[in-house]
């Protein structure tokens, strides 16, 4: 156990983590790491939308920057 540290966690952090265990014996560290795991996941996830987005936004300016619509605005 030579990497093991201590951290000094608030009361409610406690709390929140004994309530998303999901097994009794389920240790803070294997709920912290599921955590780390869910948040890659979901940075990564951004990251790709991100890319999308970035990727649509010459086609989406080229449909909504029209001068028929435009036409339509003062009609």
């Amino acid at each position: 156990m030579a990497n093991v540290t201590t951290i000094q966690l608030d009361k409610n952090v406690v709390k929140s983590l004994k309530e998303m265990k999901e097994y009794p014996r389920e240790t803070y560290n294997e709920i912290i790491m599921k955590v780390i795991t869910v948040l890659k996941k979901l940075k990564s996830m951004n990251q790709y939308d991100e890319f999308l987005h970035k990727i649509q936004q010459h086609k989406m300016k080229e449909l909504w920057d029209n001068k028929e619509d435009e036409a339509w605005e003062s009609v």
